[in-house]
């Protein structure tokens, strides 16, 4: 069973990890475990109150296949943490790396993105709050997700496609990938209007 790390702070945004924790560990056999800069009380953006017992130090120990780091409005801000060392020795270990809005910013900053192919919520945004990025030759501006390598990247706006792609990153079946898509995907297939 893949492990998942996925990182939690203050401000995070509820609509981007839903996906892939909520279905990923009770439908598709992912194992999910939260952390923080510092365990406690994390407050989302819509206000859910969620209480994170692991801190960082949990990487270390438990080794996950992947580390997820979740957006919110922390990121875009000079206090944000630091996870340039963390997210280093993930990838030495050869975890899989994924951010999403605002968390494209901590994996900008530890220079993840200078030499892979990623996107996030549009070009300027890691240029104006990730110093040291130098990628920007390398950005796609596409809605989905992207995924190189061992690296995914997505704008806040799409969580489903984020899911997917870290799946297939962990070597996930791909007939598993296609269900979880074609599930989330089902409304927005178009379909002829009824007769009233």
């Amino acid at each position: 069973m893949p492990r998942l790390a996925v990182i939690l702070t203050q401000g995070f945004a509820d609509w981007e990890y839903g996906v892939l924790c909520g279905l990923g560990r009770a439908y598709f056999g992912l194992d999910v475990r939260f952390v923080t800069p510092v365990p406690g009380d994390v407050i989302s953006m819509g206000g859910l109150v969620a209480r994170v017992s692991d801190g960082f130090e949990l990487l270390d120990s438990w080794e996950p296949d992947a580390v997820v780091v979740i957006g919110g409005t922390l990121w875009e801000h000079p206090d944000a943490p630091d996870l340039s060392g963390l997210l280093e020795g993930a990838q030495a270990r050869g975890a899989v790396l994924a951010g999403i809005c605002g968390g494209t910013l901590a994996l900008a900053r530890a220079g993840v993105l200078n030499t892979l192919r990623h996107t996030s919520n549009d070009a300027s945004f890691l240029g104006l709050h990730a110093a040291g990025y130098a990628g920007a030759a390398l950005y796609v501006d596409q809605p989905k997700a992207v995924r190189d390598g061992k690296v995914v990247t997505a704008a806040g706006t799409a969580p489903v496609s984020f899911a997917a792609e870290i799946m297939t990153a962990l070597d996930v079946p791909l007939e598993t990938v296609q269900q979880l898509k074609s599930m989330l995907g089902a409304e927005h297939i178009g379909t002829q209007a009824r007769s009233v």
